[in-house]
C-alpha cells in the first residue's frame, strides 16, 4: 500500500508559528521523512515547533535548484508505505513554490494526499485587498526585461478590465521598487493597486488605492516579500 504525502505549510514571516493550524504541529511531531526546498530552513522550523525533536533521526530529501526533486527517493518512501512531509521555504507547498510535480507523482502511486491548513500570501493578500475575490488569477513572476514586462502589465490590466478579474503577481524583493515604477507608468489612473508586504510579520503592511493616488502619495517599496494585485 502506498504511503501518505503531507503538504505542510510553514510561516511566511519568521517565527510566526500562530499562522499554522494545530494539526501542522501535531503531524510534524511524528514524521520521519521529508522532501524540502531547503534542509537548513526545514530543520530550523521543526526545531521552533518541537524543541526536543531529535532531528538526527529524520531523513531529508532536498529539492535541488538545478536538478529538481529526487523523485525516485519519494517513490521509494511512498511505495514502502511511509508518511512523508513536503515543506517549502515559506507558505503553502506547491503554491508559487516547488512541489506540484511531487504531488502528481504521489497521485500516480495511489498515495494519500493530505494538505494541511496554513498561510498563503496569495490568498491572504487577496482577502485583505478589497479587490474582487470571485474571479482572480495568479501569474507568479512577470518578465524582468523590457519591453516584455510593460507588455505583460498592460495585457493583465486589459484582461482585468474585460473580465472583472483581479490579477495577482509577485517579484523578487530587490526588484520591488522597479516593479512599482513600472506599474505606475503602465497602468491607467483609475486602476486599483494593492501592495501587501511582509504578511504575517509584526511590520506587515497592506494598502490599496488607485494608481492616481499612488502617484500622488508615493510609496517606498521595501526589499521584503511582496504581493502585487491590480483590478481595472
Amino acid at each position: 500500500m502506498a504511503g501518505t504525502l503531507y503538504l505542510i505549510p510553514v510561516p511566511i514571516a519568521e517565527a510566526a508559528i500562530q499562522t499554522c493550524a494545530p494539526e501542522v504541529i501535531s503531524v510534524t511531531r511524528k514524521l520521519q521523512y521529508y522532501v524540502v526546498e531547503n534542509t537548513r530552513t526545514a530543520r530550523r522550523i521543526l526545531r521552533s515547533w518541537h524543541p526536543h525533536l531529535v532531528l538526527e533521526s529524520i531523513e531529508f530529501s532536498e529539492i535541488d535548484k538545478h536538478d529538481g526533486p529526487d523523485i525516485p527517493q519519494l517513490k521509494r518512501w511512498l511505495r514502502e508505505g511511509k508518511e512523508v512531509g513536503m515543506m517549502s521555504e515559506a507558505g503553502c507547498p506547491a503554491i508559487a513554490d516547488p512541489g506540484s510535480e511531487l504531488v502528481a507523482v504521489a497521485h500516480e502511486l495511489g498515495a494519500i494526499i493530505k494538505p494541511l491548513s496554513g498561510p498563503s500570501s496569495i490568498i491572504l493578500s487577496l482577502m485583505a485587498s478589497g479587490l474582487g475575490g470571485q474571479n482572480f488569477a495568479f501569474w507568479g513572476y512577470l518578465p524582468v526585461k523590457e519591453p516584455a514586462r510593460s507588455s505583460k502589465i498592460k495585457a493583465l490590466e486589459l484582461q482585468s478590465r474585460k473580465e472583472a478579474q483581479t490579477q495577482i503577481f509577485i517579484e523578487t524583493p530587490y526588484r520591488n521598487e522597479s516593479m512599482m515604477a513600472d506599474l505606475l507608468r503602465n497602468c491607467a489612473g483609475s486602476t486599483r493597486l494593492c501592495i501587501a508586504q511582509n504578511i504575517g510579520a509584526p511590520d506587515e503592511h497592506i494598502r490599496m488605492q488607485s494608481i492616481t493616488d499612488w502617484k500622488k502619495q508615493g510609496f517606498i517599496a521595501e526589499k521584503v516579500p511582496t504581493v502585487f494585485l491590480i483590478q481595472a
